[in-house]
Formats: structure tokens, sequence, C-alpha cells
């Protein structure tokens, strides 16, 4: 006796789900649920234990100079206008590594930097805020100086230069150093999927080989060198004990890049401060760490909205 296929509404047979495609699949969507529910749990937490603070004054916590969103203020320009230099400061660097490694450098030139780079995204911050604040800012601050004393009319470059070199220039340059290894590893590979038929064909057209690169790699990679950007600005906004070790934090909100007078970040200051903390000054703390989720989460939704723009719009033509 002969079974036959079951059939679906439009006639083409049904094929037969097996059990372990079932387990994968409930696994695949437990995994990619716990994601979400591990995200809503943080935002909970975050909203409950900020909502205190959002009302509170400097009398009921010590460290609140009027009230919240004048303490929370400096600390949200200062961790935007650093992650802002550093990204500054390390895509143009990036996207030369990543296009060195992929279109420029032989073969074992290559795979050698390739494996230099993705062992510089492991190393720990703390090494990188030793590096600051022991080598970079003592180096530095001559250089600083000089600018002070020979371009102070430039509003980045005026105001009493900093002593010591630990300066929000200086943090932005320490997290250039430990974003540029992600982003160049994230671009390096997307430079590497280029179809070889558009390449070849700008190069038989004549083409030199920064041509075929602008014609035919940066069209190709520009939604990826974006997601790259936003992951690299999305570690730097959430960088925590460089930024720590190296800032000479003094308050207050300035663009001034050499100056003692430096804006802190909200992750450095919640690790400076939070051990010393009780009371409400603890809510205050978790609520500029909301602020500080909030601002990592809309720059990932305006990257994603970017990419996904990018896509179809490549689509269209």
């Amino acid at each position: 006796m002969t079974t036959t296929p079951e059939v679906t509404r439009t006639g083409a047979p049904k094929a037969k789900t097996r059990a372990g495609d079932r387990w994968f699949s409930g696994t695949a969507l437990f995994a990619g649920s716990m994601i979400l529910v591990t995200l809503a749990a943080v935002a909970i937490f975050l909203v409950i234990q900020s909502l205190p603070a959002f009302v509170a004054t400097n009398e009921d916590a010590s460290i609140l100079p009027d009230n919240f969103w004048s303490y929370v203020g400096p600390l949200v320009f200062g961790t935007v206008w650093a992650a802002a230099l550093a990204l500054l400061m390390a895509v143009p660097l990036s996207l030369g590594v990543a296009l060195f490694i992929s279109h420029y450098a032989p073969r074992r030139l290559a795979q050698a930097l390739g494996y230099v780079v993705d062992l510089l995204a492991a190393v720990p911050s703390v090494v990188f805020g030793l590096w600051g604040i022991g080598v970079l800012a003592p180096a530095v601050q001559p250089i600083y100086s000089w600018f002070v004393d020979n371009a102070g009319w430039f509003p980045l470059f005026n105001g009493p230069v900093s002593s010591t070199g630990r300066t929000i220039f200086t943090a932005s340059v320490v997290l250039a150093v430990m974003v540029t290894p992600i982003i160049t590893a994230i671009c390096r590979e997307i430079f590497l999927q280029t179809p070889t038929l558009h390449e070849e064909a700008a190069l038989a057209l004549g083409s030199t080989r920064w041509e075929m690169i602008r014609m035919a790699v940066f069209p190709f990679a520009r939604s990826g060198i974006v997601s790259a950007a936003m992951l690299g600005l999305g570690r730097a906004l959430g960088e925590t004990m460089a930024v720590a070790m190296v800032l000479s934090v003094s308050g207050g909100v300035t663009f001034a890049l050499f100056t003692s007078g430096n804006p802190s970040t909200i992750a450095a200051n919640i690790a400076l401060t939070f051990p010393e903390a009780y009371g409400t000054n603890v809510n205050v703390l978790i609520a500029t760490g909301l602020i500080l989720f909030v601002v990592t989460f809309a720059v990932n939704a305006v990257a994603r909205y970017i990419v996904s723009r990018r896509k179809e719009f490549s689509g269209a033509n």
C-alpha cells in the first residue's frame, strides 16, 4: 500500500519536516527571543531605577549641582564629543589600512597585517588606558603647548594648555586607536567581497587602481562602511576604563581640545563615582546609564536606517 504525499492548497506537495529541522528552528527562535527578552529586562530595570532621579534635586542627591538634567547634560556632551572626535580620526585610517590589506599589499604581508589587526581588537581597554596615561599624554603635551601658543585664536585650541596632556583630545586618540581594528576588520572583509568582474571591468576600461576602487569597491561597500563606522561609534560611546584612566575631568561644556577643563563621559563618570554612591545618588548614576542606553540605541537605529535606505536605493538602480 503506497501513501500519497500531503498536498498544499496550491497543489504542490508539502515538504516533510524532520525532527532535527524542528529542533534547530525552535532553538534558533529561542536564542533570538532571548536577545529581545534581555534587552527588555535591561530597559525595564534602568527605567524603574531611574524614576527617582528625574525629579531629584541637590537636596536629595549630593552629586547633583541643581537637578538631574543639569548634571547629565555635560556628560552627554562629553560622551558624544569624545566619540565623534575618535570616529573622525579612526574612519579614514581604518579605510586606508583595509584598502592596503585588500588591494595593495602582497598576499603574505596582507595576511600578517590581518592577523595584527585582529589581535589589536582583542587587547583589553585597560592596556590602552595605561598606554594613554603613561606614554601618549606626556608625549603630546609639548605639541598641545605649541598649538595653544601659535594657534590659540582658533576656538578648538584656545584656553590654558593642560600641564599633563590628559585632555579630551588625548582620550579621543586612545578611543580612535581602540576602534580602528574593529572598523578595519569589517571594512577589509567587505572590500574583499567586491565582485571580481566589477573590478576587472573597471580596469579593462582603462581605470587606474584608485579609480577602480572609487568606482567599483566603494559603491559596493558603502553600506558596510556605514555599519562598521557605527559599530565603532557604539564602542567609543560605551568605553569606560580607558577614558576614566586617561581623562582629567573638571566638568563643564567646552569644545577646547587641549585645556585642563575637560567634560567627562557617562561611562567613565559611572565607573569613578559609583563605588562611593549611596541613596538617590545611585539612582542618578543609573539614570545617566539609561541616557547612554538611549543614545547608543538611537545611533544603531540611525545606522540601520541608513544601511537599509542604501540597499533599497541600490536595488532600485
